[in-house]
């Protein structure tokens, strides 16, 4: 991990390259941005699904999206994700025996609780859960759901109160309502819900090389003259 001068230095450097415009909204964004809540894909088959739920993730200011690649690989529809992937955190897991566990693992080390979203196992409604520990918040495939894998190992299940006959809404608009819900009441809490200085460095870092051409050979070049 690149230490904190370090990195103050290079995006100073690559900040030249961007408009001021731009980088006025990067440090606008940047203080929206948590990671208290995330989302687990698991298996999403239809990319443009997941696509949207990334624009949602980005519009809501989730940082982190955990991608399970246990049969479908996901690629990024751009015309549904609408750029939404060069703001968004991508985290894929596929090279595990188990990838849903490895995800599961990894966040739960981490200090988040896994919150499987399900119709028909109800402990939570969205608006009822706890927002003092961190969030994990899983979707399984389109037609089956959270896997058994998921629903052995979730700490709680949620669901979205539904008023019509037919039972569940599109993954895609699940995403979006429970991620509003669950930001609108963080965001009015006394939560510490945002970034550390550390990670918004980090993240900044990374829109930068997003945005710039070659902003791999900049750093390199950087790298050189200061001798790093």
């Amino acid at each position: 991990m690149k230490n904190e001068k370090y990195l103050i230095s290079l995006i100073e450097y690559l900040s030249e390259f961007v408009t001021e415009k731009r980088l006025a909204k990067f440090n606008e964004i940047i203080d929206s941005r948590t990671r208290h809540i995330t989302i687990g894909l698991e298996d999403i088959f239809q990319p443009h699904n997941a696509s949207a739920v990334l624009r949602s993730c980005d519009c809501l200011g989730i940082q982190d999206v955990h991608i399970i690649e246990n049969n479908n690989k996901y690629d990024v529809n751009p015309d549904v994700a609408l750029g939404s992937s060069k703001w968004v955190t991508l985290c894929k897991y596929n090279n595990a025996e188990n990838n849903t566990l490895d995800c599961i693992n990894k966040l739960k080390s981490q200090g988040y609780k896994i919150f499987a979203t399900s119709s028909h196992i109800n402990d939570y409604d969205i608006d009822q859960v706890d927002l003092q520990d961190k969030i994990a918040l899983f979707f399984g495939t389109e037609l089956h759901g959270i896997s058994r894998d998921i629903s052995e190992n979730a700490d709680a299940f949620v669901k979205i109160p539904m008023y019509g006959f037919t039972e569940s809404f599109n993954i895609s608009v699940s995403a979006a309502i429970c991620l509003y819900s669950l930001t609108t009441r963080l965001r009015k809490s006394n939560i510490a819900w945002q970034l550390s200085e550390k990670e918004k460095l980090e993240i900044k870092l990374q829109w930068l090389k997003n945005t710039i051409k070659d902003a791999n050979a900049l750093e390199a070049k950087f790298k050189k003259k200061f001798s790093v």
